[in-house]
């Protein structure tokens, strides 16, 4: 496939790939080394710095920061999953009473910054007199709410891309809609847009950062009340470089997980096919 939709390069195309390849890796590590040597330059690596992070109850605070952040991301990955199905299903329906509402939904929630949703959640509706928003709450209905929209057109994009006679053969054989969409367009869909999905679900992760703004115990808010501590020489750089590394850590093990169960489905995939073929032969 990849001899039909692009040209081999040739020796002359090799080599420039391989020089602009050693150039792009000599500025990154000379980008790395002078930012490496700013901080060494301006104390950042003295033991003072750190010695902040020594304490075993400030390293149980920061394990306990991963457990908030990862309780935010889990909880609102699986309400924006669902939300995104049943807003694309909606916006996939033939009755315009449901398309159009969900069509506005849709529109709305991605099109407002996700910091904004969070704050009108959490400081916005107590004034309201709605009680008993905590910043737990405010933070995944933020990202259920932004997340899920962008999921949903996702969703729609991978159903309206298969080919019609996916859903014709579905409606040949006397499946309702209802039918058709979840167990034939659906599957389909999710396994042609799983990058993208994967790729959503990171944004998911990181953008639990964004819960300082309402005081929600993450990494990004121990970050900046650890980096805040005059008497350890105000640690903000090693406080950010800390939470940098836990963050690069868990969406690296994400991806992981994302590649195995990529690999699975596509497995299954070709067990599906040999035996199909099997029975083909059999049939024979």
């Amino acid at each position: 496939m990849s001899s039909v939709l692009f040209d081999a390069p040739g020796p002359k195309a090799r080599a420039r790939y391989r020089i602009l390849g050693v150039v792009t890796a000599l500025v990154i590590i000379a980008i790395v080394g002078f930012i490496v040597l700013r901080f060494a330059q301006s104390g950042q690596f003295d033991e003072k710095k750190w010695h902040l992070f020594t304490f075993p109850l400030v390293q149980q605070t920061i394990v306990q920061s991963v457990g908030a952040t990862l309780s935010a991301f889990a909880t609102a990955a699986v309400f924006s999953l669902v939300l995104g199905v049943f807003l694309a299903f909606g916006r996939l329906s033939d009755r315009k009473w449901i398309s159009l509402p969900c069509y506005g939904f849709t529109e709305l929630f991605r099109a407002i910054p996700l910091l904004i949703l969070m704050m009108i959640f959490y400081y916005g509706l107590p004034p309201l007199g709605v009680q008993g928003i905590t910043p737990f709450t405010a933070v995944v209905a933020g990202l259920v709410l932004y997340n899920g929209s962008v999921l949903a057109e996702v969703f729609r994009a991978g159903i309206e891309s298969l080919p019609r006679g996916q859903s014709e053969a579905g409606y040949a054989i006397g499946l309702p809609k209802s039918a058709v969409m979840t167990n034939i367009l659906l599957p389909q869909a999710v396994r042609s847009m799983l990058p993208v999905i994967i790729s959503q679900l990171v944004v998911i992760l990181k953008d639990t950062a964004l819960g300082f703004i309402v005081t929600y115990n993450e990494i990004l808010f121990q970050a900046k009340f650890f980096g805040s501590q005059a008497q350890y020489g105000s640690p903000i750089i090693p406080s950010a470089i800390i939470a940098g590394v836990l963050y690069v850590g868990m969406c690296l093990i994400l991806a992981g997980i994302a590649k195995w169960l990529e690999g699975r489905m596509r497995r299954n995939v070709k067990v599906v096919k040999v035996a199909k073929s099997e029975i083909v032969a059999i049939e024979g």
